[in-house]
């Protein structure tokens, strides 16, 4: 499910990176991660829910498409250098049947059980307050701000509009159907079936770039396609369309505008790069981490080493067991570290990043949490686990240790409780 919220698109020029060559590092596909009994990869898929996807039935949608909007998709095909295959009919709706739809699927996107273990490895580690629900506060978010989505896997396009779209409406327009001309040139349901495999960074980095494109082709057209008048009435709409972030952690909610503002600047360097054609190239070969995203030139090239977690379950004690499994990139390390930290320095700290994992276990009261990461050099590994103290000394009651680096790789161990975290030293030596 792609939406585009009240956030997406502020006034002003879309950024203009220099173009940059591609790093020549690594083959694009990465080695596969540490497999067998006991490792993070087996405990993953144990716990990753096993989600069916619905799929489109095939049968174009009938029906004429309205003369507005059949005047932004001719806007938007110019604007991608691509043709529709078939005509999308937007579905207007009211507010209140927007969200509706969205949270139904919620499940799917967002499975319960899942997100209810991962906010309290969330929890532990203090990115979230204490009691947080990562899916109530993603449910807050979505009632308050988003004012149309396009669904990968019907290929359904629903808006709040009329019969006679504001320029706000038509710019909403512009970016699902974005999503719409990609979803039938490239595919995109390859995205749910990323979120629904539970292979968290390389989903943000999807998400980043389909995302990052539709707000690319979004500020193009409030640029070419809307008057001056309409310009000024666009500002005036969106300034008074923007969701309210009351009661979202600032991780949670940064994390959800990160795909549009660091995926359109993404989009930004790959077209000054090559054009529309490396944006196409880009929906094809999918970026697989946030660093990528981050890092222009480091797509395709620099894919992230496979990095593990044996199982400590068994050696912290009676009844510990799996109870989360995340992987962690660059994107996730910065922010995390913003929340405690000068923006520059945590950007600073999680650059050199080369891969990165979180495992979790409980007894049912306690939580033990082990994050451990790659970096390019020695220099880069000892900076973050500088940053990492200077984070975890910040904290309100933290309990956490960061472990000496030990050449290019950081661990750091979280816990609920300090007797917790001895328990976990212990197995971790």
């Amino acid at each position: 499910m792609l939406v585009v919220t009240g956030c997406t698109l502020t006034s002003g020029s879309a950024p203009t990176p220099s173009p940059a060559a591609p790093v020549p590092v690594s083959p694009q596909h990465p080695s596969p991660a540490p497999e067998g009994p006991g490792s993070a990869e087996a405990a993953l898929e144990a716990l990753c829910p096993k989600t069916h996807l619905a799929t489109a039935s095939g049968v174009p949608p009938e029906g004429t498409v309205p003369a507005p909007v059949a005047a932004v998709e001719r806007a938007v095909e110019q604007m991608r250098g691509l043709k529709f295959i078939h005509p999308v009919i937007p579905d207007p709706v009211t507010h209140q049947q927007l969200v509706r739809g969205l949270l139904k699927s919620f499940d799917t996107s967002y499975p319960k059980a899942l997100y209810d273990r991962r906010s309290l490895a969330w929890q532990t580690i203090g990115v979230i307050p204490h009691g947080t629900s990562i899916r109530h506060a993603l449910e807050n978010f979505g009632s308050s701000a988003v004012i149309g989505y396009y669904d990968t896997l019907t290929g359904k396009l629903v808006f709040i509009g009329t019969k006679d779209p504001t320029p706000y409406e038509r710019d909403t327009l512009a970016h699902e159907l974005t999503h719409a001309i990609d979803d039938q040139h490239f595919g995109l349901e390859r995205l749910d079936r990323l979120g629904a495999s539970c292979q968290d960074e390389a989903s943000a980095a999807s998400v980043a770039v389909v995302e990052g494109n539709a707000t690319y082709v979004q500020f193009q057209y409030a640029r070419q396609f809307l008057t001056p008048a309409e310009q000024l009435q666009f500002v005036q709409e969106l300034n008074a369309a923007g969701g309210s972030a009351a009661g979202i952690p600032p991780f949670i909610l940064e994390m959800q505008k990160w795909s549009y503002s660091q995926g359109l600047q993404f989009i930004t360097a790959l077209v000054a790069r090559g054009g529309e054609n490396a944006v196409d190239h880009a929906l094809t070969v999918l970026p697989v981490s946030t660093e990528q995203i981050i890092h222009p030139e480091r797509y395709p090239n620099d894919v992230p080493m496979p990095v593990d977690v044996p199982d400590f379950g068994p050696k912290l004690g009676h009844g510990w067991t799996d109870l989360d499994v995340e992987g962690i990139g660059e994107e996730w390390l910065s922010l995390a570290l913003a929340l405690r930290l000068p923006v520059s320095d945590a950007a600073s700290a999680a650059a050199g990043w080369d891969g990165g994992i979180s495992r979790a276990w409980s007894d049912g009261t306690h939580v033990a949490l082990v994050l451990s990461t790659v970096w390019d050099t020695a220099p880069d590994a000892a900076e973050f686990a500088s940053a990492m103290n200077r984070w975890v000394g910040a904290g309100d009651g933290q309990v956490a240790t960061v472990l000496p680096p030990s050449g290019t790789s950081v661990r750091v161990l979280f816990a609920s409780d300090a007797s917790t975290l001895g328990r976990l030293e212990t197995a971790a030596a």
